[in-house]
This record gives C-alpha cells, sequence and structure tokens, in this order.
C-alpha cells in the first residue's frame, strides 16, 4: 500500500507586489492618518468608511480595462460556476468611486452639499515595482454638491494645513493649481477642440504630460512632424502649424514667462514679485486663451481661487497657480490641484533628486452623473500616506523605531499578582508597559528581551526589594550608552540602575523617560 503523500508546507513569504508593516511603520502611520483626519475634522468633513469590496460596474471608469474586469483591480465573480452566475465584485481600486456610488445611493439622507472624508487600504492588480505595491493607504476629502470654485480653494487650504500639520514644513512644499478648461480654452485657440481633430489633440495632450521628461524641445517636435528619441525610435507628431503650436508652446511657457517677468519688474520691492505672482499668471493665461469662452472661464475660475486663499492668509509662497500640472485631465472637468515637496533627497542609487508630488485631485463634476443621470458638482484630494511618511524619513523628522514599553521583571512567579498590579499602575499613569511573561528563570534573557523590545526602563522586584519596600528601576538606554564607552570611574559616576521606594516608582520612572524624551525631541505625554 502506498504512503499517503504529504501536504506540502507552504511557504511563508508574502504576496509579490504586498508588504508587511511592524511597529513604529503601523504607530507613525496611524499618528499620521489622526493628525490629518484632526485638519479634515477642524475644516467641518465628516468621517465616513464604505466597503472594502464594490462591483465592477460601479468603479466604472475606474478600470484600467473595462473589457477586461479583472485586470487592473482584484476581482471574481460571484458564483462564476453556476447556472447564473453574479456580478463581478472588485476590491476597491481608489476611495473616489465608492464615494460616487454612496453619494447616488443615499442622496436623499445626506446634507447638501455633502463633505466627507475617508482614510483606509486600495487594491490595484498591477506590476509591483520599487516603492509601487499593490496595496496602499489613501487619504481623501472630498465635497459633493457644491460648483462653486470656493469648494476647490477651500481644499487647497486644507491640503496645505494638513501637510504642516505632520511635520512638512512652511517652504518645504508648494501646492500648485491649474484648471482642464484653461487647457481647452487653448485646444480651442489653436483649432483643436473639434471632433475631426481627435487624433491631433491625443497627440498634443500626451506631449504636454512629458514636459518635464522631453523638455520644450522634445515637446515641440511632437507637435510638429514627430520626434526620434536616443534609441532611434520614432514617435509621429501632431504635425500642427506653426500658429497653432505658437499657442501651446506659449501655454507651456507660462511659468518661464511669468516668473521672469515679475523678477525682473519687482526685483527691489522686497518680496513683492512673489505677492504678484498668481495674479501675473492669471493675466497672461488670459492672454493665451484668447476669446475662447472656456478658457476665459478657466481662466476666471483661476483667479477667484488666488483671491480666495490670498484672502484667508496662503500667498504664492504656498498655492500658485501652475498650468503645468496636468493630473490626467482627461478625467476632471474643472480646477486640479497637486502637492509638491520642494527639497531634495537622495536616490537608493545615491543620486540627488526633488521628492516630488505626494496628493493631488480636482473638480470631477460628471461622476455622480454614471448613476443618477444628471450633473452633480463634486471636487477632492487624495493625499498618499505613504509617499508623506517616506518623506519626513528623508528629512529625519520621523524616527525609526519608537520606544518600547516599560518591562517589569519577573524574580519570583509566585508572586505574579504583585508584577501585576506593578504594571496596572504605571498603565493607569498612561506609561506604556508590560509582564515579562516568558521563562523567568534566567534574568539575563529578561533583560536581553527588554533590549530587543526597545524598551527604556526595566524594573526589579526580588525577595529582598520586597521586604524592604523598594523597586530598582533600571535605565537601559543610558546603561547601554555607558557599556559602550565608559571607563569604571565614569560608570561608577553615572549610575544606569536606582533604588526608590516602591509609592515613587511611577514618579521615578517618569522622570527617566522624560530625559529620554527631551534628549529625542519629543513631548512627554
Amino acid at each position: 500500500m502506498a504512503k499517503p503523500k504529504k501536504t506540502p508546507r507552504p511557504k511563508a513569504e508574502t504576496p509579490k507586489g504586498f508588504r508587511d508593516y511592524f511597529g513604529a511603520e503601523v504607530t507613525q502611520r496611524t499618528e499620521m492618518l489622526r493628525a490629518i483626519a484632526g485638519v479634515y475634522h477642524r475644516y467641518g468633513f465628516d468621517a465616513f468608511e464604505s466597503s472594502g469590496v464594490e462591483t465592477v460596474e460601479a468603479l466604472g471608469k475606474f478600470l484600467p480595462d473595462v473589457d477586461r474586469p479583472n485586470e487592473g483591480v482584484f476581482a471574481w465573480q460571484e458564483d462564476a460556476e453556476g447556472d447564473k452566475p453574479g456580478d463581478w465584485l472588485a476590491l476597491r481600486y481608489d476611495l473616489t468611486a465608492p464615494l460616487a456610488r454612496v453619494y447616488a445611493q443615499h442622496q436623499n439622507d445626506l446634507p447638501k452639499p455633502y463633505r466627507r472624508y475617508a482614510m483606509g487600504p486600495v487594491w490595484r492588480n498591477e506590476k509591483p515595482g520599487p516603492g509601487r505595491f499593490r496595496q496602499f493607504y489613501q487619504c481623501d476629502a472630498d465635497t459633493v454638491g457644491a460648483p462653486s470654485v470656493a469648494a476647490d480653494a477651500e481644499i487647497c487650504a486644507m491640503l496645505c494645513d494638513c501637510l504642516e500639520a505632520v511635520g512638512i514644513e512652511h517652504g518645504d512644499y508648494v501646492v500648485r493649481v491649474n484648471n482642464r478648461k484653461v487647457l481647452n480654452g487653448v485646444l480651442e485657440r489653436a483649432s483643436l477642440s473639434s471632433d475631426d481633430k481627435e487624433r491631433e489633440r491625443g497627440i498634443v495632450l500626451r506631449a504636454i504630460d512629458k514636459l518635464d521628461r522631453l523638455g520644450f524641445e522634445g515637446v515641440r517636435a511632437l507637435l510638429g512632424d514627430g520626434r526620434k528619441d536616443e534609441s532611434g525610435d520614432f514617435t509621429e507628431g501632431a504635425r500642427l502649424t506653426e500658429d497653432q503650436a505658437s499657442v501651446i508652446m506659449s501655454f507651456l511657457r507660462a511659468n518661464e514667462e511669468v516668473v521672469s517677468d515679475a523678477k525682473t519688474q519687482q526685483a527691489h520691492l522686497d518680496g513683492r514679485a512673489d505677492m504678484n505672482l498668481n495674479e501675473n499668471m492669471v493675466a497672461y493665461l488670459n492672454e493665451v486663451v484668447g476669446s475662447s469662452s472656456v478658457g476665459q472661464e478657466g481662466v476666471n475660475e483661476l483667479g477667484m481661487i488666488a483671491d480666495l486663499v490670498f484672502a484667508a492668509g496662503y500667498g504664492p509662497d504656498r498655492i500658485i497657480i501652475d498650468p503645468s500640472v496636468v493630473r490626467g485631465l482627461g478625467y476632471y472637468t474643472g480646477p486640479v490641484y497637486e502637492a509638491e515637496l520642494t527639497f531634495d533627497i537622495q536616490d537608493e542609487k545615491g543620486r540627488t533628486r526633488n521628492f516630488g508630488s505626494v496628493a493631488g485631485g480636482g473638480r470631477y463634476d460628471d461622476l455622480v452623473k454614471r448613476f443618477t443621470g444628471q450633473e452633480v458638482p463634486a471636487t477632492g484630494i487624495s493625499i498618499g500616506v505613504d509617499r508623506l511618511l517616506a518623506a519626513l524619513h528623508a528629512k529625519g523628522r520621523m524616527q525609526v523605531s519608537e520606544p518600547g514599553p516599560v518591562v517589569v521583571t519577573v524574580m519570583d512567579r509566585d508572586r505574579m499578582a504583585d508584577y501585576q498590579a506593578m504594571v496596572a499602575e504605571l498603565r493607569g499613569a498612561g506609561i506604556r508597559a508590560e509582564v515579562y511573561l516568558g521563562n523567568p528563570k534566567n534574568f539575563g534573557n529578561q533583560l536581553k528581551y527588554a533590549d530587543r523590545r526597545g524598551s527604556p526602563v526595566a524594573v526589579i522586584e526580588g525577595g529582598d526589594e520586597k521586604a524592604k519596600g523598594v523597586v530598582q528601576i533600571k535605565d537601559l538606554i543610558l546603561g547601554a550608552k555607558i557599556a559602550e564607552s565608559a571607563t569604571l570611574e565614569e560608570w561608577k559616576d553615572r549610575p544606569s540602575q536606582f533604588e526608590v521606594p516602591r509609592d515613587q516608582l511611577i514618579k521615578k520612572v517618569r522622570e527617566i523617560l522624560a530625559q529620554h524624551d527631551q534628549a529625542a525631541g519629543n513631548a512627554v505625554p
């Protein structure tokens, strides 16, 4: 009789494109989400949490490939093998598509406008890469039902407050604002807005999106006959006339022209150039769009946003009109915005580069229409939490690890109740603490455990200490520093273990923790 085959052991490995988060990483993200939620709440937005699963039909235009509903998202069909297969379901691709569904479903019960914020993981079935995962956190805020660009201006101001709330200092970021209508006006003035110009319009939009990579010369080549790259591959151009290309290039050179002009005119006015920058940009774009009505509408909206945020105390040093922001302009219907961190970092190869974008959003007035048939104005922002955490680490404003708990050691296993009473007292005082729950036989292993946990303090109470009514409190951080470099005499002068009366346990532990927090620049609760 053949031996039954053993069931192979599963591999203990994280699925490709996903990652596990431990200790400090989870805590830091939680604290960041709490800080951002505090800003959202202060602005009057309500918390909301949608299902992690949506129907593929509800995701609609958010699907990377509508004809293949399991491409780009993690999707499955209910009862796929049955006589009557059910709906296609998918893990949510982002937090905006669920909002559209929820608003359409519950609009009679929701206030108008509806202001909500949502935070949580989203999933994308896409090829993973360095820093690109299939599951990541988003942190969104949206206003649904408000047609005024005052809602867009508020989102931009709120984004500034969120960045500063999590530790991105004023001067290390800028929120850039553009408007889809301005680009539509530019295309209209260049005679590219009609249906028969779809091919040329597509090439122009793709070329604009590549400005950062190709530069002005590369984009200008794509507006003409085409461009050959370094490998010899040729990309066909839009074949625009000189006049048409000139309109597009004037739009693309807006930053170069306006900033240069502002500096020239205002160089001696102690920063006045910065204050006038948005006004000058609006005036420049007004000339670029010419008589296009949709273009003029977009420029006017940008001007209103600039005025509103300036009145609220947010000048061009924080919020700036920038025509180079394109952010999937085929999806947005009006203002678009992007938060960029302006400081440099070293990448994994030691090269200096700009950190780049950490948030983006805009107005999308057509989204709810898919469900209701009626246009509902909406605008919102999505903050990349993982990107922000990476930025704070790059600036040295986030600790790589967090302090572990105070460890109450076990000297006598028959006195576990005493140790539990100690740890309860510490926790009641707001101090993170635990009792050692391993085998207490080897005291050295208990201290090794405390070191591995990153514990700042160990509490020791053996039979002798119990009889005397005292406890030993060991400063593990100071002890480690002394052990590294101190001489015997220095070690005697700087003791790292203290004997205190039992009723002064909390006071002494607080004192030690306060010293370490002060040294690390942290606030003590």
